[in-house]
C-alpha cells in the first residue's frame, strides 16, 4: 500500500504544474461563466387553503381539512394554467404568453399540507415580486369564483388566502458565483489529477529509478544528472572536477568497484538500447573517473559505426581498433595515452563495411584479452543493443554489460527488450546507468550519495595491489614485443 501510495505522490509531483494549471483555469472558467449569466431573482409568496363549513362540529371541520389537502393536490397544478396566467398578462401588460410565462412559474406544496408555495423567477427583482403577487391572486379568484363557484349565489366552500406576500428580492439567486468557482475548482483538479494518471500510465519512457527498477531486476549502478551543456564540455569529470554531475560520475565508479566479477580482469561492455542516451560520454568520463584513483584503464572505441571516443578525448582516430583486427598495426602502436594518468585510448580507426564480423573475430577476443591482461579496467564503447548486434557480439569476449538509459527518452519496453537479448546470448548484466536525470524534482537523483568512498586524491588499499598487477603485465607484455 505505501508502494502504491508513494507511486501516486511522484506521479503528482511530476505533473503538479498541469493539475495546478486545469485547477486555476476550471476556477477561471467558472467564474466567466457566473459573469456572463444574466442575474436572476425569486420571489415567493403563500396561499392558505381551507374549506368553509356551515357547522362547527369537530367531525364536519375534520371533513373540512381533508377535503382541502385533498384539493391542494389538484390546484397546485392551476397555479401556471393559461387560465390564471393570461390574467396575470393583462393585469401587468407583459410582452410575453402564458406558455413563456408558465417557465418561470413554479407551484409546490407539502405533503398533507394545504400551504401552496408559489415561486417566480425572473431577471428583474420587481417584476418577479410582481407577477408573483399577481399569480397568486389570481389564482385564488380562479378557483374560488370559478372552478369551485357553486350554482346559483351561493359563496364557494373553498377559501384561499395569501398569508406571506412576495417582497421585492435584493439578491439575484443566480448565478450561484462562489459556488460555481468552487465546483469548477474541483473539477479542475479532478480532470488534472485524472491527466496526470492517464498520461503516467500511457508514458512508457524512463524518467526516473524506480521505473528502471520496474522494467529490469538489474541493479541501478548511478544516475547522472542532465547538463544542458553536455555536448560543449562532454568531459566533465576532466573539464570541471567539482561538479555536482562530476561527483556523480565518481559515485559511479565507486559502485564499479564493488561489482563481484570473476577473475582478476575487469572488462565491460558499455551500451544502452537506443541512440543519443549518453553512453560515449558516459563511458569517457567514467574511464577518466576510475584513472584519478590511479588504475590502469583503457578506453575503447567499440563503435565501429558512429565513433565519438576519439572526438570527445581529442585524440587522433584514423588508426585504432580496426587497424589492430585486420593486423595492419600492432596493439601497442596505436594505444594512445590521455593525460598524465594511467588512461590509454584506443580508438574505432577506419570504418569497416563489416563491423559485426570484425568485432566477434577471433582477433578481437585476442585484443580483449591482451588489454585486460595489461589493465585494470576495460571500458567499450558499443552501439546500441536494438539497433545492431555489435554490443551483444562483443559482450561475449568480457566480464559483463553495462546498459546506459536516459531519462525522459529510454522507453521501458525498449530496456526491458535490451536486458532480454542479454539474456538469450548469455552475457552477464551488471547493472543500469541513468542519464539525464532532472537536478529538481520528484525524478531527481542524489548523485552525491557515495562521492566520499572512493576520494580522488589517494588510492584505495585495493587498487594499490591492482596497481602493481598491471604494471607487471605491462611491462611482461613491453617485454614480449
Amino acid at each position: 500500500m505505501s508502494v502504491e501510495l508513494s507511486t501516486y505522490l511522484r506521479i503528482l509531483h511530476r505533473n503538479w504544474i498541469l493539475i495546478v494549471a486545469l485547477t486555476i483555469l476550471g476556477g477561471a472558467g467558472a467564474y466567466g461563466y457566473s459573469v456572463l449569466q444574466t442575474p436572476t431573482y425569486e420571489a415567493n409568496t403563500q396561499l392558505y387553503v381551507s374549506v368553509r363549513s356551515d357547522t362547527s362540529g369537530v367531525s364536519e371541520l375534520a371533513q373540512g381539512t381533508n377535503f382541502a389537502r385533498q384539493a391542494v393536490v389538484s390546484f397546485v397544478d392551476v397555479v401556471d394554467s393559461a387560465i390564471v396566467l393570461d390574467r396575470v398578462i393583462n393585469d401587468l401588460d407583459l410582452d410575453t404568453t402564458a406558455q413563456q410565462l408558465a417557465r418561470w412559474v413554479e407551484a409546490s406544496s407539502p405533503t398533507n399540507s394545504v400551504i401552496i408555495s408559489i415561486n417566480v423567477s425572473n431577471t428583474n427583482a420587481e417584476t418577479a415580486a410582481a407577477i408573483a403577487n399577481s399569480v397568486g391572486m389570481n389564482f385564488a379568484d380562479v378557483v374560488v369564483n370559478g372552478l369551485e363557484k357553486p350554482e346559483g349565489d351561493a359563496a364557494s366552500l373553498v377559501r384561499i388566502e395569501t398569508i406571506e406576500p412576495a417582497l421585492v428580492p435584493t439578491a439575484p439567486s443566480s448565478p450561484h458565483t462562489t459556488v460555481n468557482i468552487l465546483l469548477g475548482i474541483v473539477v479542475g483538479l479532478g480532470l488534472g489529477v485524472a491527466f496526470a494518471v492517464l498520461r503516467s500510465i500511457l508514458d512508457t519512457r524512463v524518467h526516473s529509478l524506480h521505473d528502471i527498477e520496474a522494467a529490469t531486476e538489474a541493479p541501478v549502478l548511478g544516475g547522472i544528472a542532465l547538463d544542458p551543456d553536455a555536448r560543449k564540455r562532454p568531459l566533465i569529470v576532466h573539464a570541471d572536477p567539482r561538479n555536482p554531475r562530476a561527483e556523480s560520475f565518481r559515485s559511479l565508479r565507486t559502485n564499479l568497484q564493488f561489482i563481484d566479477v570473476d577473475g582478476s580482469s575487469r572488462s565491460f561492455v558499455v551500451t544502452s538500447a537506443g541512440p543519443g542516451e549518453g553512453k560515449s560520454t558516459t563511458t569517457s568520463n567514467l574511464a577518466i573517473a576510475l584513472a584519478e584513483t590511479g588504475a590502469r584503464v583503457a578506453l575503447v572505441d567499440g563503435d565501429l559505426r558512429l565513433p565519438r571516443v576519439a572526438e570527445y578525448m581529442g585524440l587522433e582516430g584514423g588508426v585504432g581498433l580496426t587497424d589492430v583486427l585486420i593486423g595492419r598495426a600492432e596493439l601497442v602502436d596505436v594505444l594512445q595515452q590521455w593525460g598524465t594518468g594511467k588512461l590509454f585510448v584506443l580508438t574505432s580507426g577506419r570504418t569497416p563495411p563489416n563491423p559485426s564480423e570484425l568485432l566477434g573475430s577471433q582477433a578481437m577476443q585476442r585484443t580483449l584479452d591482451a588489454l585486460a591482461e595489461a589493465f585494470d579496467y576495460v571500458l567499450i564503447d558499443s552501439p546500441p543493443l536494438l539497433l545492431v548486434t555489435d554490443a551483444a557480439v562483443v559482450s561475449r569476449f568480457t566480464s559483463g554489460v553495462l546498459i546506459v538509459a536516459a531519462s525522459g527518452s529510454t522507453k521501458k519496453p525498449a530496456l526491458a527488450a535490451a536486458v532480454e537479448k542479454l539474456e538469450a546470448i548469455g552475457s552477464r548484466l551488471f547493472g543500469v546507468i541513468v542519464t539525464m536525470l532532472p537536478a529538481k524534482g520528484p525524478d531527481s537523483y542524489s548523485y552525491g550519495a557515495y562521492s566520499y568512498a572512493a576520494p580522488t586524491d589517494e588510492v584505495s588499499r585495493d587498487e594499490k595491489p591492482r596497481d602493481e598487477r598491471g604494471r607487471r603485465r605491462s611491462q611482461r607484455q613491453q617485454d614480449d614485443t
